[in-house]
């Protein structure tokens, strides 16, 4: 019955150009050169005594941090295009626990047994400052050692998804590192839990995207914030769904409904062919996306990201360098 009525719907000729969206192209669409991004991997997987020495990974079964991070490199490389090669550039074995923001540390045996007990400590806010402190993320940084940081630690390490640090540092899903300003440029710490598989690191890279991006167009006039355009989805713009957001497919009806069938009309066809915009919709529903598995929506929803050469209203046609690189917004 759903395969019928796709077909009936598709089958309804549209008005050409029902989109208001069909820009005027500025400069001309190019295409981009990759990028290698280079990455500080820290891992806090200690290992603990009374456990025979094996690490918090083996004594719970969790993901391994290293295959976890190829497959987020690899992951990115695709939905990119090939614009964000990823290099992990230096690894630490942080085999220890993190001090929370109260100054309280586990221990081995105090994390285990808070764990399975699941009575974790509160607060339960990492110290970043410390964090900053501990690896000289500033210093590394400055003397251009790395570009980002990868933390990979435990459930309830206590991390933000994204973080900034540096002179005016903004909002990437969390406050700015604070006392920071003495570093001259922007960086983004990024944390993993490694309980999750990588559909959760492409959320907080998702997360970082929504973050960055509404930046970018935070002073543009409504009839330029094109990151509005391309977040819209049916719930709240009937109709007129583009790509929706990490949280709402086109056709969601509340937080994480990825695997929706409701078809809907949506225009996420005119951001792979932007800045030209030609306003054809057509009808889509959760098997353009995966049919509700996280990991694939995310890599859908951020390969429709533009990714090419020039510029539209003043922002880059290539969204991807602002994410990756914050000292690009303004």
């Amino acid at each position: 019955m759903l395969a019928f009525l796709r077909r009936l719907l598709n089958s309804i000729r549209l008005p050409q150009h029902v989109s208001p969206f069909s820009l005027p192209v500025q400069t001309p669409a190019l295409p981009v050169e990759s990028i290698s991004p280079r990455v500080l991997m820290i891992v806090h997987n200690p290992p603990v005594s009374s456990e025979g020495r094996r690490r918090l990974t083996d004594i719970f079964g969790w993901n391994d941090p290293d295959r976890l991070a190829r497959q987020y490199i690899a992951d990115l490389e695709w939905a990119s295009g090939g614009y964000v090669r990823y290099r992990i550039v230096e690894r630490i074995d942080a085999d220890w626990f993190p001090p929370k923001i109260d100054g309280f540390c586990y221990t081995g045996e105090s994390y285990v047994s808070a764990w399975r007990s699941r009575q974790m400590h509160e607060p339960d806010r990492i110290d970043y400052e410390a964090q900053v402190a501990a690896f000289d993320l500033i210093g590394r940084y400055e003397r251009g050692e790395m570009d980002e940081v990868w933390f990979f630690s435990f459930p309830y390490a206590g991390d933000y998804e994204s973080t900034m640090v540096g002179r005016d540092a903004f909002w990437c899903n969390s406050p700015p590192v604070p006392n920071t300003d003495h570093c001259s440029r922007r960086f983004v710490i990024m944390a993993f839990n490694y309980e999750r598989d990588v559909d959760c690191m492409l959320e907080n890279f998702g997360h970082r995207v929504e973050s960055i991006m509404s930046r970018v167009f935070a002073g543009h006039p409504p009839e330029q914030n094109l990151w509005n355009v391309f977040t819209r989805y049916d719930k709240i713009h009937p109709g007129q769904a583009h790509c929706g957001n990490v949280h709402f497919a086109p056709n969601s009806e509340r937080d994480y409904d990825w695997g929706n069938p409701r078809p809907v009309l949506s225009y996420c066809d005119d951001w792979l062919t932007f800045p030209d915009m030609p306003g054809r919709p057509r009808w889509v529903d959760c098997r353009e996306w995966g049919g509700g598995d996280m990991r694939l929506h995310h890599l859908w929803w951020l390969s429709h990201l533009p990714r090419v050469g020039g510029e539209t209203f003043g922002v880059s046609n290539n969204w991807w360098s602002y994410v990756i690189n914050p000292n690009l917004v303004p």
